[in-house]
């Protein structure tokens, strides 16, 4: 009798420790990472899903490997500090657009550049702080123009959510949680 009452123990503990772990609704970081990868951002009145390119091994990977970026999509860079940007085309397949944008949020180039090109396509400013990427012909498309602007404090939010500090991208703390 003690034996079944042990076995009846052992088997009632098993199946709570399988469907009791089983069932438990948590994330593993690297998936909790990727969900916050994606963003909506706002280039002036446009309304953009960007995935978030933030860390130096986001951003050296970028768009490579991917055959297709759906429209109203893009790839949005964020530095640590404004700087000459040159961006590159290695094992990216899709012809994109790069908008770079400065420190304050302002849309102050567009250039195409064709798949798999390594000559790089530099910036003429001096100090951008942020890229957006979109396929070729979508700024135009889109109605996004020079001198639009990106919300500095939903970018902020954008780091924030990424578990990062948004001073160590030269953005304040008011940026963050100002409306």
């Amino acid at each position: 009798m003690e034996g079944l009452k042990i076995l009846s123990l052992m088997s009632i503990s098993l199946t709570l420790a399988i469907f009791g772990f089983g069932c438990k609704e948590t994330q593993s970081p690297e998936l909790r990472a990727t969900n916050d990868l994606y963003f909506n951002l706002q280039v002036g009145k446009v309304s953009i899903q960007t995935e978030i390119a933030i860390l130096p091994e986001e951003r050296q990977k970028g768009l490579m490997y991917r055959d297709r970026l759906k429209y109203g999509e893009g790839m949005f860079f964020i530095f640590e500090n404004a700087a000459p940007q040159r961006f590159w085309m290695k094992n990216t397949r899709i012809p994109l657009d790069i908008g770079y944008f400065s420190p304050e949020g302002i849309l102050l180039e567009i250039h195409a550049a064709k798949p798999f090109n390594l000559s790089g396509v530099p910036s003429r400013s001096k100090k951008v702080q942020f890229v957006l990427e979109l396929n070729q012909g979508d700024f135009r498309k889109m109605g996004i123009r020079i001198g639009d602007r990106i919300q500095l404090r939903e970018v902020a939010k954008m780091i924030v959510r990424r578990g990062l500090i948004p001073e160590d991208y030269g953005l304040t703390g008011e940026d963050s949680f100002s409306r």
